[in-house]
């Protein structure tokens, strides 16, 4: 049996599929959120495919369906933009003008009826893109645990802010405010938890949003809907289907969006940026492309090394922004790594993602294609794949590739895999490690493995300047989520953290008056009368 054809194998028949993993029942969703109404559509509708396939009688691979969503088109996406903007009112909307109170208790009202949703939803991010069950279930997790670590954070960062500051005799009161409207789309590999870890903090801080959900990952949110609806007043929060090519340069021209938050592209976001007719009253907060690189030093310790770089290339298929893409070693020790690096490789269990203990799931469509043409221009300029069976492919599954070695001039040297290719370069000297991290396009995080203190201490140095975050030992990641999450260059714009995120949706705003009797008296009475939502001493428990 071929490599191909055992992969393939590995795709179950209709009854194989366990039964508290099987799809639910298909979801044609024809409803869509608008102002504080579930509208309903009747037009066009995208088909919604699982990366994962059954076999048929015949053994041919068909993907399993899982329902459908509307394509709406540009009238559907005015009518939501123009919600979102009634509902700012220029801040003067009910939301943006609430206290922090009571905005903390739509969330928390929010976050409860999500959690009555946790096995629909969690089913289908399994389904929608193939992550293991595990980790679907995580990614659940985790998301509700930064939604309460946001509320905590924003009750002391608003405890913080209830008390008047006097200097030279001004009196000031300054507390965090909204933006305006935001425009809001996620990612597919977390379509859960990094879309909700901007658009949480987004609607906390009292901003209104338009939501697109990723292509990838948008049936998810259909059991969250009626939360979002109930949960939060008119129009706070509208949904946008429809291809983006055609939904997005239509509100973006208009000029009535004041914040974009994309994880995605920094090409796709430059050209957002591009569609806005003022882009200095644009505030961008954007998590976007990375090639993030490992430094092997002659006295790292390979089997550490080995264990952080299996894992840093291959979680969630390498699906990550933070995943290692690049394998820089040392020529000293590139054999003993690379013997290693393989054996491990080939213990990892390809399968499907209800399978305990899988690591490599199937892709979502087109992936598989895109990994294997990567490994094809390896190939053609001098690279040789290691393991055995390493780039063979069946339907949307894709045997992991470790490619050796890799040159400037392959794909794989500057172009982010997003995937299960793991390309290697062996340096002579570390100044040429150093170098590839400084000319490369992206700036998000880079790992160091070395036992001496005197080499690390010498690249910490400079890769800070170059890149947000420098592991010391261990593969790259986002968490814990208290940390700033940001890059350089091509790979952010803003901080993404517990902490950072209120301060990127929002802004300091300020009451000042001078420091007379008559002022005083005029504070006082607004702040013991509760006149104003803004200039108060209130405490949020």
């Amino acid at each position: 049996m071929t490599d191909a054809a055992e992969l393939a194998q590995r795709f179950p028949l209709a009854d194989q599929i366990p039964d508290e993993y099987r799809p639910l029942a298909p979801i044609h969703q024809r409803t869509y959120l608008v102002d504080g109404e579930l509208r309903t559509w009747a037009g066009a509708v995208q088909t919604v495919r699982s990366p994962v396939c059954v076999r048929n009688a015949d053994g041919e691979l068909e993907p399993v369906v899982l329902g459908s969503y509307p394509e709406s088109s540009e009238a559907e996406a005015d009518a939501a933009l123009a919600a979102a903007v009634a509902a700012y009112d220029q801040g003067r909307g009910e939301w943006p003008t609430m206290s922090v109170a009571e905005r903390i208790a739509c969330v928390e009202e929010f976050t409860r009826q999500m959690l009555a949703q946790k096995r629909q939803i969690v089913q289908l991010i399994m389904w929608e893109i193939g992550k293991s069950f595990a980790d679907s279930e995580k990614e659940f997790d985790r998301t509700v645990e930064y939604i309460r670590a946001t509320i905590a954070e924003l009750k002391q960062l608003d405890n913080n802010c209830s008390r008047f500051t006097v200097v030279e005799g001004t009196i000031g009161q300054i507390r965090r405010a909204p933006l305006g409207v935001v425009l809001c789309m996620g990612p597919y590999n977390y379509p859960l938890n990094e879309t909700f870890a901007t658009l949480i903090p987004a609607l906390i801080m009292g901003n209104t949003l338009l939501f697109k959900p990723p292509r990838f990952g948008t049936l998810l949110f259909y059991p969250l809907l009626e939360a979002f609806r109930s949960a939060f007043p008119r129009g706070v929060i509208n949904t946008v289907y429809g291809r983006g090519s055609v939904v997005v340069p239509r509100v973006m021209a208009t000029g009535k969006i004041n914040v974009l938050t994309l994880i995605g592209s920094s090409k796709i976001a430059d050209q957002m940026k591009k569609m806005h007719p003022k882009s200095n009253r644009l505030r961008a907060v954007l998590g976007l492309d990375a090639k993030n690189a490992a430094i092997v030093l002659p006295d790292a310790d390979i089997e550490l090394a080995v264990k952080e770089c299996l894992l840093g290339t291959l979680s969630f298929n390498g699906q990550r922004c933070t995943a290692l893409k690049m394998l820089l070693v040392h020529q000293s020790i590139v054999d003993p790594f690379l013997r290693r690096f393989g054996e491990e490789l080939a213990k990892i269990k390809i399968g499907m993602p209800w399978e305990p203990g899988v690591m490599v799931t199937p892709l979502p469509e087109g992936k598989a294609d895109f990994m294997a043409s990567l490994v094809a221009d390896a190939v053609a300029k001098g690279a040789r794949v290691l393991n055995k069976g390493g780039g063979e492919r069946a339907g949307s599954l894709f045997r992991p590739a470790l490619v050796f070695p890799v040159k400037e001039g392959m794909k794989l040297y500057r172009e982010e895999q997003f995937g299960p290719v793991i390309p290697v370069v062996a340096f002579e000297d570390v100044e040429e490690a150093l170098e590839y991290v400084i000319t490369s396009d992206h700036g998000q995080q880079v790992s160091l493995f070395s036992s001496s203190p005197d080499q690390i201490g010498h690249l910490v140095d400079p890769l800070v300047n170059q890149v947000c975050r420098v592991n010391i030992n261990c593969q790259c990641q986002r968490g814990p989520d208290v940390f700033p999450f940001t890059g350089r260059k091509d790979s952010a714009e803003g901080t993404l953290s517990v902490h950072d995120a209120l301060r990127s949706f929002s802004i300091r705003s300020m009451v000042a008056t001078k420091q007379t009797p008559a002022n005083t008296k005029l504070l006082d009475a607004i702040v013991t009368d509760h006149k104003s939502k803004f200039v108060n001493t209130r405490f949020v428990f």
